[in-house]
């Protein structure tokens, strides 16, 4: 903490000019370099043309460039660039972990390394950033080129969407293919911008800043290809179009791979060509992971019902159809649901295990796709359920409209993944009737195993936060409002009924 009356150390991203603002005699500089006198020729042609990237003042009112250190930044959440097992040494990481603690290295150890391409978040401990979102670029190779610009893209994507998910406000990127990784500044910029840009585009509503915080090698590279991506004006755009790469990537900004796309014949051909064709491709199977599939799965459905599968055979079938759930998860688009705000990450119990909040109030059951919402918890539970944690829902000013029935219950918990039971420590739920009481004791008596000495029913605030500081939690107004009126309801009734008592034995 700073001491007192001193000047603090770390940046008011509202503070710095977004990237609409003029920025000083460099912007001037850069747009006359940029901004070169065309032949009329040229003019002509490119007035002719449409951008893919086109003038939006409202997204670069949401950008800023920043030449800064990343972990000063007073942002809902940073991210920290790093390798499989989350303890890469390089500028950007130290600095994360020097302003933020030793409590982020025990963490870190918590959450058994991240993939390439993936995202894990953590708390942002002493840092002005609440959260921090860690990520793992590719290793660059000019043999795999394309594999790394996919799983570049993929960290970029993973961020902004736990960025969405979660409701953050604010972003702040370093850069992710960091110098040790081997990859080329200029290429991996084109990717992290225009993933940014297509993300605000399509799904970036609620976010209100994304920063990139870059050094001073790295500034020119993001000064000289931003105008491509955001450009400030119409003439910018104009003039950004044919300096635009081949590959712009796709309607999420995701690299286009030819080779992948479905290609249709433009004629038939005869049948021996066709046959021809079939018999060499099939010289390939067994080469790649789908040959090696398991058997007919409707076979394996029936020795289930039959009884007639081992378990570890149970388990397997299992795993992959909750893998099935979480690749579709992964690909929909569930703004929509996110947008209810009935599922989030807050802070974690006594015991520093993460807390996820359930509003059932936000939950219209009946005019929403519940398949969704059981895709969304998916998405947002995989990660968090690597670890132990606590859920607290808030059956608060609940209506009919509002109530999961049971089908739909024992259905999600039979889809999830065995880490999702085994991590869950305790399930707080705060402000139950009499009713649902009744229900829930049903329900973890007679449809699901090992989750009724999990439930904990809690009738007031106060009693939650016996098991959850009130900072570690974000609680709605309402239930708030609530919990005080009903308190007050109470405390008032005891008094009434102590004054009858006294009145009674005078």
């Amino acid at each position: 903490m700073d001491p007192l009356g001193a000047r603090s150390q770390f940046v008011e991203v509202q503070n710095l000019p977004t990237w609409d603002q003029p920025q000083g005699v460099q912007d001037e500089v850069d747009g006359e370099n940029f901004l070169m006198e065309e032949d009329d020729q040229l003019t002509n042609q490119l007035y002719s043309l449409e951008s893919p990237f086109p003038f939006r003042q409202d997204i670069n009112s949401k950008i800023v460039l920043f030449n800064g250190d990343v972990a000063l930044l007073n942002c809902t959440a940073i991210i920290n660039t790093s390798n499989e097992t989350l303890t890469d040494k390089n500028p950007v990481s130290d600095s994360i972990h020097r302003y933020s603690g030793p409590e982020l290295r025990d963490e870190l150890l918590k959450l058994k390394g991240c993939r390439t391409g993936e995202a894990k978040m953590t708390e942002g401990f002493n840092l002005a950033a609440r959260f921090i979102i860690h990520t793992v670029g590719p290793k660059y190779k000019a043999k795999y080129r394309t594999a790394a610009e996919s799983s570049l893209y993929s960290c970029y994507r993973n961020v902004m969407q736990l960025a969405k998910e979660h409701a953050m406000a604010s972003v702040g990127f370093c850069v992710v293919s960091t110098v040790k990784r081997g990859y080329p500044l200029e290429d991996a910029t084109h990717i992290a911008l225009r993933t940014v840009r297509r993300f605000l585009e399509n799904h970036g509503e609620n976010i209100e800043t994304v920063v990139f915080a870059v050094s001073d090698v790295e500034e020119p590279v993001y000064r000289k290809l931003m105008p491509l991506y955001y450009p400030r004006s119409k003439k910018e755009e104009r003039i950004g179009l044919p300096l635009l790469p081949a590959d712009i990537g796709n309607a999420e900004g995701e690299p286009v791979v030819l080779e992948r796309q479905i290609r249709i014949a433009e004629k038939p051909g005869n049948l021996e060509d066709n046959l021809r064709e079939i018999s060499s491709d099939l010289g390939l199977v067994g080469s790649h992971a789908f040959a090696r599939m398991e058997g007919d799965v409707d076979k394996q459905r029936k020795l289930i019902l039959q009884g007639q599968m081992s378990d570890a055979a149970q388990q397997k079938q299992h795993q992959r159809n909750y893998n099935r759930w979480l690749c579709r998860a992964r690909a929909e688009d569930l703004s929509d649901i996110a947008a209810l705000k009935a599922l989030y990450q807050t802070g974690v119990d006594l015991c520093g295990r993460t807390v996820m909040v359930v509003v059932g109030r936000n939950i219209p059951v009946t005019l929403i796709d519940m398949e969704k919402a059981l895709l969304y918890f998916i998405h947002v539970m995989d990660h968090i359920t690597v670890k132990e944690y606590v859920m607290v829902y808030f059956h608060t000013l609940t209506g009919e409209h509002n109530h999961l029935d049971t089908d739909f219950l024992k259905k999600l918990y039979d889809i999830v993944d065995a880490k999702f039971k085994k991590n869950l420590r305790a399930f707080y739920f705060v402000h139950p009737t009499f009713r649902s009481k009744v229900s829930t004791w049903f329900f973890t008596t007679f449809s699901v195993s090992g989750l009724k000495e999990k439930v904990h029913h809690i009738e007031n605030l106060q009693q939650l936060f016996t098991c959850i500081l009130p900072e570690q939690i974000d609680i709605p107004p309402f239930v708030l409002e609530y919990d005080s009126r009903v308190s007050i309801q109470c405390f008032t009734k005891i008094i009434q009924l102590s004054i009858e008592d006294k009145g009674r034995y005078t």
